[in-house]
Order: structure tokens, then C-alpha cells, then sequence
């Protein structure tokens, strides 16, 4: 069997079991509306449901715990060299302008970070238009 989330596991045994979302829960004694989050992984069922819920749909809580789970993590790393790139350019350009109004700045240097940022901004500019791709 293919991994899948928890809820695609769910509705997976509870369709292969010939029940509907409503049967399912009253048989727990929860509401259909909970099986239905469940199932499209917008929550997840109470620790103390699983044994029960792993007992009605014939498999066991262990079986039932193994899916794989919807990770946004992997989402958010995919888009973390561009929000790196862009805090280091917005960073670059707060500096520069800070260390200039408070005279601390010379010519060299603020041309210097003004160019970090600027490649920053072209990196991430890069990485953006690929990533629509």
C-alpha cells in the first residue's frame, strides 16, 4: 500500500468497509463533520480515538499511525533560499541607510552592501521566476 496522509488512510479503510462518513461516526460517537476533517486533513482524531477508530476500520492503531503526514515544512523549505536572499537584501538596504543617516558610512562600503543587496534581489528574482515554472 502507497503511503498516504492519515485522513486518506482513513477514507481508504472506511470506503473499503462499505461505510459512509455519518456510519462511521456514530460508531465512534463523534460528529460526521469531525470524520470529513479527518479525512481531508484539517484535523486529526483524539489520541484516545485511535484505538477505537483503528478497531472499527479492521486494522491496527500501529497500522493506522503509519501514513505518511502532510508536511508543509517541505513546502516552506522549498521557499527558503528565496526568503533568505530577499531578509539579506532587505537587510542590506536597512543597513546602508541607517549607517548613512547616522554618518557612519563611507562610499566603499555602502556601495559594497548596496551590492549584496541588489544580487540578492537578483538571486531571488531568479528563484522566484523559477519556482512558477
Amino acid at each position: 500500500m502507497e503511503k498516504q496522509t492519515l485522513g486518506g488512510m482513513i477514507a481508504s479503510l472506511r470506503k473499503e468497509r462499505d461505510m459512509t462518513q455519518a456510519e462511521l461516526a456514530e460508531r465512534i460517537g463523534i460528529t460526521d463533520k469531525a470524520v470529513s476533517k479527518w479525512e481531508r486533513d484539517l484535523s486529526c482524531p483524539d489520541i484516545t480515538t485511535i484505538p477505537k477508530l483503528a478497531e472499527i476500520l479492521g486494522v491496527s492503531a500501529d497500522e493506522l499511525l503509519r501514513c505518511r503526514t502532510e508536511s508543509r515544512n517541505e513546502e516552506k523549505n522549498e521557499n527558503l533560499p528565496l526568503l533568505i536572499t530577499r531578509a539579506v537584501a532587505l537587510a542590506m538596504s536597512i543597513a546602508t541607510t541607517v549607517l548613512a543617516i547616522i554618518n557612519k558610512l563611507d562610499a566603499k562600503s555602502g556601495f559594497t552592501m548596496l551590492g549584496i543587496g541588489l544580487l540578492c534581489l537578483a538571486i531571488s528574482s531568479f528563484h522566484g521566476e523559477k519556482s512558477e515554472e
